[in-house]
């Protein structure tokens, strides 16, 4: 929204985030930038960022539907009593607010009531959320759909925490083992009594059901979703072990035959060639373990241990690669019912979809690989006449930790926290302004706090961290509510 936004109105772009709830920790605090091919599958399909079709790529050889243009995210909107709306654009919520007609309810993302309007004297068109679940990353999309054309309205990328909670489950783990082994008062044990019920899914897993559940569920309080489509993505890691489908179990090809397979190899090796590093280029699937048919004409059926003789570093590096354990396709496989279950529960209407035709879509319509815009591309789907500019980028951070006390790497206590979380009104994690008049830091500050028992205050920006604000300086624009925010573009530099 530029330097027309209104004063209430908090600019999207600003990143308002910390990395921990507890622990004042520089990492991507802002922007959340973009990191090229990773090893290792977050997301599971995924193309040459060089080749996507449409913008800044190679349109493919197939019917490909009018070009999307780009808009600002709407703003979403309730009435008077708080139901929802059809959301609007930002200009038009910067009109009402200069006119007193509305008032501010979120900043991120930016909710707005108006104060003379109802549900009943409003027309209500709808919207519909695409869900392009993922292991690390989900990507959630709110659109409307009119004669098979979507226009995108916002988007959200969400970044799940399964890592963090299941090292944090180990470090208890390891806590547990010690205290039996010690000479310590006496427990009754309880390894007798816990018992999982029939749908138990571990809580790294679980955790990635529940954050996307509940950005599905906020989206539906701020506008009124209709219809929701998710990817249902299933891989055989039998077959991805292997280097592609077995002999035994080949199914009739179609249309789409080998998407799901090709499109994991592609993202496991970073879009490149595997032997020289070649990007932006067609690219054939080899087998490790040659057979006599495929592979590239270069290698043949030789042995990769004699193709790359002369290259014992790249060769321990491929390798290596090879063997990396197929967690994150085994997380999509073991969630993804139990996140369809979750939103038919949820929702009366729930679409679902194969990945191979969300990449089928998302070629014809032109579009770079995101999560973002997969999400959009979700389903049947004609065209994409017009996607968001920006995407919210959300993060899970926790709400913080009941433990007071840190520990050295010995396991003994090193600091002690207070025991209470809030000070002068504020905790960490909380969304607030700073405005300083004089001094070195002089200026309007906007972004997440760590507090401190003393009154004085961090403050994380777009520009940086400042240090040692005065707790009468702030005013509290937003509560901590377990997520980290920022803002990022939308196009082909994104894709991952």
């Amino acid at each position: 929204m530029g330097e027309k936004t209104h004063p209430s109105v908090l600019p999207q772009r600003l990143a308002l985030e910390f990395a921990s709830a507890d622990a004042l920790r520089i990492g991507d605090e802002t922007g959340l930038e973009h990191r090229s091919a990773v090893t290792g599958v977050e997301h599971v399909r995924g193309e040459t960022a060089s080749a996507s079709p449409g913008i800044g790529g190679v349109t493919p050889d197939r019917e490909v539907g009018e070009k999307a243009r780009e808009g600002h995210p709407v703003v979403f909107v309730l009435d008077k009593s708080g139901c929802p709306l059809q959301p609007t654009s930002p200009a038009k919520a910067r009109r009402l607010l200069r006119k007193g007609r509305a008032a501010v309810v979120r900043h991120t993302p930016f909710v707005i009531r108006l104060k003379d309007r109802t549900l009943c004297a409003s027309q209500v068109d709808g919207v519909e959320l695409g869900i392009d679940p993922g292991s690390r990353h989900t990507g959630i999309a709110l659109f409307t759909a009119r004669d098979g054309k979507r226009q995108g309205l916002y988007a959200v990328e969400l970044a799940h925490r399964g890592d963090a909670i299941r090292d944090k489950l180990s470090t208890r783990s390891a806590y547990r083992r010690g205290r039996r082994t010690r000479n310590l008062r006496y427990r009754e044990p309880r390894f007798s009594n816990r018992a999982r019920p029939k749908s138990w899914l571990a809580p790294s897993l679980r955790h990635r059901v529940d954050t996307t559940m509940s950005w599905t569920t906020r989206l539906a309080r701020w506008a009124p979703v209709r219809a929701v489509h998710v990817e249902r993505v299933a891989f055989d890691t039998h077959a991805m072990s292997n280097g592609g489908p077995l002999e035994a179990g080949e199914y009739r090809h179609g249309t789409l035959h080998g998407t799901e397979i090709r499109e994991y190899l592609l993202a496991d090796w970073g879009r490149a060639c595997a032997y020289c590093g070649a990007t932006g280029v067609p690219l054939n699937i080899d087998h490790i373990h040659p057979r006599s048919r495929g592979g590239s004409e270069k290698k043949s059926n030789k042995p990769v241990e004699d193709f790359l003789e002369q290259s014992p570093r790249q060769l321990a590096r491929i390798l290596t690669q090879a063997k990396t354990p197929l967690r994150d396709a085994a997380a999509v496989n073991i969630t993804r019912l139990a996140l369809w279950r979750t939103l038919d529960a949820a929702f009366p209407t729930v679409h679902t979809a194969s990945g191979g035709r969300t990449k089928w879509n998302r070629q014809r319509a032109g579009l770079p690989k995101t999560h973002t815009l997969d999400a959009l591309c979700v389903g049947e789907l004609g065209t994409v006449t017009r996607i968001p500019a920006r995407s919210l980028v959300v993060a899970a951070t926790g709400r913080g930790t009941y433990a007071r006390t840190r520990t050295d790497k010995y396991g003994f206590p090193r600091l002690r926290l207070p025991r209470q979380k809030q000070f002068f009104g504020y905790r960490t994690g909380d969304l607030a302004r700073a405005v300083i008049p004089i001094g070195k830091n002089a200026g309007t500050h906007t972004g997440r706090i760590a507090v401190r028992a003393t009154g004085r205050f961090n403050i994380k920006t777009a520009r940086g961290l400042i240090q040692g604000i005065g707790h009468k300086r702030f005013r509290l624009l937003q509560r901590a509510d377990g997520y980290a925010y920022a803002t990022r573009p939308e196009g082909p530099t994104t894709a991952v």
